[in-house]
């Protein structure tokens, strides 16, 4: 490994804790970008028992990684960490700057520090035989300043209000919500990002089933539900257990994405959070998003007075998955506007990187790069599973018109039936299905040659269809039919929205079973609602081209 001590370009060591520091880190590298003259090192500063997952990021990254050891034996220009505690005053620089990693400082931890302040503005943390050790203390806001100035004077004199390069990474990002939503296969519906924090007192923690009863409530054609963890939180139960913890909600539809920076591309496809006091929600307010407070007031750790608690002082309560809908459709209301209160954690929006640039170079004694400096796009979140293969329906019928609504099997809401994918899902699901369906397979089929097998094969099977393509249907009832079912977009407003197929069949077998004397009013048109999207379903007797497609 090169000596960075006998390194002659300037050389600057980002040095982490946790996940959570590192993740900061990286969104302020940036501002050494397109720099030749800068040598950039990484170290893990021990001491922390939320380190573990941060090392195999790096590792992925391709990043240079210097044992804390041998960082300790070295000499670096700058020393840029986004954490206050650990043995960062044995490591031996020219110049240091500390940066905040969260938004804003809300909370204080009794077992650390002192026990009323928040630790990123404790001088416990802070000063080293009572002087600064960080020659620049980087805040996102004036407020963060008042309070610094007021628990720690001398660490206030070297103080400067950069802003949050995080938010502004997420803000830029935004013009790829669309992008995001399709990878989380969210399309028209309400995507709820549902953020814990870490502790004992996150909601993860205290409310353990919420995320599987938020999976099982809410109907999938109307919502998507993503679940976002706190870093540390991923590391002390880790990553593998976390999942089997929460394998029913999973299975169930729920969305889990990364604790690296997934969680703010999650943010800025989503519509609205319900949240503990953990200040990610300050992050989603900030982008307009609507807040639900879980119903915690944050107990022994939320600092009264600070944005958060302000935040969550206005947000409406989340009192059941059953009630979650009405408030969201009746948010916003009358009151003070949340993102009020997130502008008291985020200050100089859109100009954080450039403001640290200047106050880092000056730092080193460099003249700043005169590259173009804009925040790094977030990445892709991973893509969502395929939809679940087995659901219970939930159907009402008036006159011709028809309104879906769909739920994971495992629901004990009451249901009209219950839908699953021949060959797909399980074969016990399969056999309680009142409407089995299958997309286009290799072609050992004729459409209505797969129809009748299935009718055969499973006796507790009423419709089976053949989905040809995302427009049209071969259905047959096991006493009705064979049927030719269209499935035509809704167009309105320059946008083309379409409902699953699969509803579509559903929705046909509850008219069927409602109206058993109508199948021979044919052909014949029914309004069909799933989720947000009403489209006009077209009903006829099947014909050649339906029953004999190759399937």
């Amino acid at each position: 490994m090169p000596d960075a001590g006998r390194n002659q370009r300037p050389s600057v060591l980002l040095a982490f804790r946790s996940a959570v520091a590192l993740n900061r880190l990286l969104d302020v590298l940036p501002v050494f970008g397109g720099d030749p003259r800068i040598d950039r090192w990484f170290t893990q500063v021990p001491g922390s028992r939320f380190g573990l997952d941060a090392l195999a990021a790096l590792d992925r990254s391709g990043a240079r990684v210097m044992d804390f050891e041998q960082a300790r034996h070295e000499r670096f220009d700058l020393i840029l960490s986004t954490s206050p505690k650990g043995a960062l005053t044995s490591l031996s620089g020219r110049v240091r700057a500390l940066l905040p990693h969260g938004a804003g400082f809300n909370k204080a931890f009794g077992a650390e520090g002192s026990p009323s302040l928040p630790s990123g503005l404790d001088p416990a943390f802070l000063l080293s035989e009572g002087e600064p050790w960080a020659d620049l203390h980087g805040l996102g806001h004036h407020e963060q300043l008042a309070r610094l100035t007021e628990y720690c004077p001398p660490a206030a004199a070297r103080a400067v209000v950069v802003g949050d390069p995080t938010l502004d990474r997420m803000r830029e990002s935004t013009g790829r919500r669309e992008t995001y939503r399709e990878r989380l296969g969210v399309g028209d519906r309400t995507l709820l990002a549902v953020l814990t924090t870490h502790g004992r007192e996150s909601l993860l923690a205290r409310r353990h089933d919420l995320p599987l009863e938020l999976a099982l409530h809410l109907p999938v054609d109307d919502y998507r539900v993503a679940l976002v963890v706190h870093p540390n939180e991923v590391s002390e139960r880790g990553p593998h257990n976390l999942a089997e913890q929460l394998r029913p909600a999973l299975q169930a539809g729920l969305l889990l994405p990364s604790s690296a920076q997934e969680w703010a591309s999650v943010l800025v496809a989503a519509d609205a959070v319900l949240t503990d006091h953990g200040s990610t929600a300050l992050y989603a307010a900030a982008l307009g998003r609507t807040v639900v407070l879980d119903g915690y007031d944050g107990g022994t750790e939320l600092i009264p007075g600070t944005p958060m608690a302000r935040l969550l002082a206005v947000a409406p309560r989340f009192t059941g998955a059953a009630a979650l809908p009405d408030l969201l459709r009746d948010h916003p209301g009358p009151g003070p506007d949340p993102a009020e209160f997130a502008a008291a954690a985020f200050a100089h929006p859109g100009r954080a990187l450039p403001l640290l640039r200047a106050e880092l170079y000056r730092l080193l004694g460099l003249a700043p790069p005169r590259t173009p400096l804009t925040p790094e796009l977030l990445p892709d979140p991973a893509p969502a599973r395929h939809p679940a293969p087995a659901l219970a329906v939930r159907a009402e019928v008036d006159g011709r018109r028809v309104r879906v609504e769909r739920f994971p099997v495992a629901t004990e809401l009451p249901v009209h039936h219950r839908s699953a994918r021949h060959g797909a899902a399980g074969l016990a699901e399969q056999r309680s299905a009142e409407v089995l369906w299958r997309h286009p397979g290799t072609g050992r089929w004729t459409a209505a040659g797969w129809a009748a097998h299935v009718l055969d094969e499973l006796p507790g099977c009423r419709v089976a269809a053949a989905l040809l393509s995302p427009e049209r249907c071969l259905l047959v009832h096991r006493r009705h039919g064979p049927f030719a079912l269209r499935v035509p977009p809704h167009r309105a407003a320059g946008r083309v929205r379409r409902i699953d197929p699969a509803a579509a069949v559903s929705a046909v077998y509850a008219w069927l079973v409602a109206r058993p004397d109508s199948a021979g009013d044919l052909p014949l048109e029914l309004d069909c609602t799933v989720g947000p999207v009403t489209v006009r379903l077209e009903l006829r007797p099947a014909g050649p081209d339906e029953r004999d497609a190759e399937f």
